[in-house]
């Protein structure tokens, strides 16, 4: 079993963009948004991926954590069966220390929304702080990927 343990933070400022090593556009769906057990399709640059969450934590932390990369073609029959809402996103991969930040700069229906998650070994492990992290949103389920297909951001 793979236990995920991340912390979410807003993002006060683009200054990320010029930090990135590298970055990709993800579009993913869910065939599954049920809180506590989620199945996601992400496609990734020209690569897919089957990612199956179970429940998190009481700080919303940390939680089981399933990916298997698939071929890009079941990627894309996949996405056909998923719940309506699509995330589109791009991803920036930042380091910043020991650690790689992943930040997603949110399109379509969460246009505006800008969202950096650092994975760490555990909860209370130590970690930079770029001058970009804003307030965190750890745990607050309305910034989960699969919450913002449903209440988007741009409908707050």
């Amino acid at each position: 079993m793979h236990t995920e343990i991340e912390r979410k933070f807003l993002v006060t400022d683009t200054d990320f963009v010029e930090e990135a090593y590298v970055f990709r556009r993800i579009v993913q769906g869910y065939i599954c948004s049920t809180p506590g057990r989620t199945v996601r399709v992400r496609i990734r640059g020209e690569r897919g991926f089957l990612t199956i969450k179970g429940p998190s934590d009481e700080k919303g932390l940390s939680r089981y954590e399933f990916e298997q990369e698939i071929p890009p073609e079941d990627a894309e029959q996949l996405m056909k069966l998923c719940e309506p809402g699509i995330i589109d996103k791009v991803r920036y991969w930042v380091k910043a220390g020991k650690h790689v930040f992943e930040v997603d700069v949110f399109h379509g229906e969460n246009e505006g929304l800008i969202i950096a998650e650092v994975e760490l070994n555990s909860e209370d492990e130590a970690f930079e702080h770029p001058h970009w992290l804003g307030k965190e949103v750890s745990g607050d389920r309305r910034y989960y990927n699969s919450m913002l297909i449903r209440h988007p951001f741009t409908k707050w």
